[in-house]
């Protein structure tokens, strides 16, 4: 055991303690570049996310403006149908009055 101790000069500990620095250094590189890389990517999907929910908004709001015009062009329709329908019944029942007032 004395032997191994012995070999563990000043010049060899000075020359470990450079090694592990220098690795730790590549080390750091790698995360600093990991996370450079991180925050690039991530800004890339946020401005995706964000043109894509755009043009999802925009499709919704030209559907539902669709929507809203075809709603109120039934409505319009059944409207003039219901009421012109109204007419006729109304004619029609004046005439059968009168019928039945020139019967009497």
């Amino acid at each position: 055991m004395e032997a191994v101790r012995d070999m563990w000069t000043d010049e060899r500990m000075d020359d470990l303690d450079n090694r592990v620095d220098r690795g730790f250094e590549s080390v750091d590189r790698e995360f600093k570049a990991l996370r450079t890389e991180m925050r690039t990517e991530f800004a890339s999907v946020r401005a995706e996310a964000r043109a894509e929910f755009a043009t999802a908004r925009s499709e919704l709001r030209g559907e539902f403006a669709a929507i809203r015009s075809e709603s109120a062009a039934m409505h319009r329709t059944l409207t003039q149908t219901m009421l012109g329908g109204f007419g006729v019944m109304l004619v029609g029942f004046a005439s059968t009055i009168a019928a039945v007032l020139i019967q009497l």
